[in-house]
Parts: C-alpha cells; structure tokens; sequence
C-alpha cells in the first residue's frame, strides 16, 4: 500500500490546550495536512490565528473558506466546499492545491473537472459532528475513490479501530478532527495511528 495520509481538520473548540502548540506536535508525529476549518470566525479571525497555526504547521496548512486570506498570507493551499468552487471557479487558479469537500460520487466528479487536486469525502461512519445521520459507509467510500483519479480522503468517524478498513477501499487517507483535538499526546497518538496503515 502506498503511503496512507493522516489529515488533521482543526476545531479549536474541542482543543484542550494551545491550537498552534497542538497543530505542530501533530506535524511532528507525522500527519500530510492540517486543514485549518474553524467555521464559525470572522474572516478576520480566521487570519489571525491561521498567522499562529501557520508558524506551527508551515506548509502542511490548508485554509479553508477564506480565499482572500490565502491570497493576503500568500499561502498556496485552500480547502472549499463543492458549492463555493461552482460558484466562483477560478479560485482555482489562485492556489496550488486545492481540496473541495464532497458527499457523493457525482459531487467527486464535479469537482475533478472542476481542477480539485483531492476531495474529502463523508461522512464515512456515525460522528458526533452529524448526530442522528447514519455514515454512508466504506461500499460507498469505494465509489467515490472510483469514481475519480484523485485521491480521495475519508472524513467522519475515523478511529484506530475502522482505519484499516479505510486504507483498504483505496482513499488516499483519513481526515481526524475529534481525535486530533482531543487526545492527550498528539505526536504518540499520530505515530500509534501510522502503524496501523503502514
């Protein structure tokens, strides 16, 4: 198997300590991307604590939402959803990667014309971020990763126990926000998790 990721996807809210401090020892025990999501700031929040967890995580940062706040820190890499590239796609064009978030095959698809470098995918399992949805499961995971040439990360519910799984439908990945944010020792906790997909 090739080199399965890890994706970090913040939510400061779940944090029990410094966001920056904690981004970069997940850096360190060795996760591919930090997607930098918190929602719910201003645009210019979002800025200033994405100068902090850029310092902390360096190019492994993906902003999310903002392409005014890539363009002003000069950082080449953004996350969007599916409905914010259709609406506007040459952001496409100010970035080097581009991720786009995507809840079904089709929307896969849109997104890899539409000049996506990656999609993340979900929900895959139950997660307390969708309370009451079912996840749409790994079958449908593998019909997304199917349905496109480039990689796919699983996103919702991942944990030690389902990640396996996971690598084996051909994602290029998972995405952890809750565990990430919320487990004692993020450097231990990310290389515990490498072991398992390696």
């Amino acid at each position: 198997m090739s080199m399965f990721e890890l994706v970090c996807v913040t939510h400061r809210g779940l944090c029990s300590d410094d966001l920056p401090q904690r981004v970069s020892a997940l850096c360190r025990g060795g996760v591919s991307k930090v997607i930098m999501r918190e929602k719910d700031l201003s645009e210019e929040e979002y800025e200033a604590l994405a100068r902090q967890v850029l310092a902390a995580g360096g190019d492994k940062v993906v902003l999310h939402h903002f392409p005014r706040v890539c363009q002003r820190l000069g950082v080449p890499r953004l996350h969007l959803s599916l409905g914010q590239l259709e609406a506007d796609p040459a952001l496409r064009e100010q970035v080097k990667l581009l991720g786009v978030s995507i809840h079904a095959p089709e929307e896969a698809v849109r997104a890899q014309k539409l000049g996506a470098d990656y999609v993340t995918a979900g929900h895959v399992f139950a997660t307390d971020c969708k309370k009451g949805l079912p996840g749409r499961g790994l079958p449908w995971l593998e019909g997304v990763v199917n349905a496109v040439s480039i990689p796919v990360y699983a996103i919702g519910g991942i944990a030690p126990d389902n990640l396996a799984a996971v690598a084996r439908t051909g994602a290029a990945g998972a995405c952890l926000m809750s565990a990430f944010m919320a487990c004692p020792d993020p450097q231990t906790y990310v290389e515990g998790l490498r072991q398992i997909t390696d």
